[in-house]
């Protein structure tokens, strides 16, 4: 089973990180940079084809992150691929062992470094994930039987400062309908805002990684501000990252992601952490991030087992009813479950 599943379904505060292919094939820095974070992270996002700029492909490295113990999450976009090759992708990552796929539309040609090349969009994302869902079923997007299923933890992006974000929901909903099984979402910057979202889906029963893209520098904000869609960083964050010197600027851009991680928690399932190279930085976070979430967990823990002791102290020392011993097997897996899922 997927690991990133486990927590998630556990209620443990979950952290992810993310890496971006090469263009070419010497893939060292980007396996060193997901080893950095690999101790601190449940999994390690793959970009497909990120801003459509041709690199290796995202099964490939997901590959390779498997080979070296760390939990992968293939991203797939509908941008370059038919739905014969889309499911195909599916499968072969599940032969390959894989277990989650965040399933995605995908930046236009226009956007990359090949904007002459003819984009597919056979499926979009919410037919990418009836795709996958019927794939999970045992057959087929044209109802055709498999030979053999595939484990997948799939799941979707969000926006949560979409406007209007009624519409945005609206499409969500379908998501969900489709089959996410949990939601990823664009940079979060704005507690507040990201609140109003959190509410608004909160009774659905689909757990929220809120993104977290580093800030690296006031340029990038602003830039981000100008060009990426359903992004928005408040001029306070953009001010103070104009005033922190160079040298500075990791220190600066971990704490800002801290202070917003703090600021959202309580409304968010966990967290996805987009370094942008910055791969050390992204692993102080989610180290800063697992101590609290550790606190949680003991105490957690704690209550479970004053539960247990409190059970076992009244139970007789003969003819013990079934209902009794159940109960303690229960309190007893539970909490071998969250020591088991305890970030380290």
């Amino acid at each position: 089973m997927s690991r990133l599943k486990e927590v998630l379904e556990a209620g443990v505060f979950a952290v992810t990180g993310e890496i971006g292919p090469p263009k070419g094939v010497t893939v060292g820095t980007a396996l060193e940079e997901a080893e950095e974070m690999a101790s601190h992270v449940v999994a390690i996002n793959v970009t497909d084809l990120q801003s459509a700029v041709m690199r290796v492909s995202s099964l490939a490295m997901c590959k390779l992150l498997l080979e070296r113990g760390i939990e992968p999450v293939l991203q797939l976009t509908c941008r370059d691929r038919n739905r014969l090759a889309l499911q195909a992708e599916l499968l072969g990552a599940a032969v390959f062992g894989i277990k989650n796929a965040l399933l995605l539309t995908g930046d236009h040609m226009v956007l990359g470094d090949h904007p002459e090349a003819r984009p597919v969009f056979d499926l979009d994302s919410v037919q990418l994930l009836k795709a996958a869902s019927e794939l999970k079923a045992g057959r087929d997007l044209s109802g055709h039987e498999l030979d053999g299923t595939p484990d997948l933890f799939i799941g979707a992006v969000a926006t949560p400062e979409f406007e209007p974000l009624e519409l945005h929901l609206i499409k969500m909903r379908k998501k969900v309908e489709a089959g996410a099984q949990f939601f990823q979402t664009q940079a979060v910057y704005d507690g507040d805002r990201f609140k109003q979202f959190a509410d608004a889906v909160s009774g659905w029963g689909v757990p929220i990684l809120a993104g977290i893209v580093l800030l690296k520098s006031a340029g990038m904000a602003r830039y981000m501000n100008q060009n990426v869609a359903g992004v928005s960083v408040p001029q306070e964050l953009i001010d103070e990252m104009a005033a922190t010197p160079k040298e500075k600027r990791r220190e600066k851009s971990a704490e800002i992601a801290l202070r917003i991680v703090e600021q959202i928690r309580p409304y968010c399932a966990g967290v996805h952490i987009m370094p942008l190279g910055w791969a050390d930085v992204a692993a102080e976070v989610a180290k800063q991030i697992n101590q609290k979430t550790r606190q949680e967990v003991e105490s957690r823990i704690q209550k479970l087992q004053s539960e247990l002791d409190d059970l076992k102290a009244r139970i007789p020392a003969h003819s013990a009813s079934p209902d009794m011993l159940l109960q303690q097997e229960k309190l007893e897996k539970q909490i071998e479950r969250l020591r088991a899922l305890m970030p380290k």
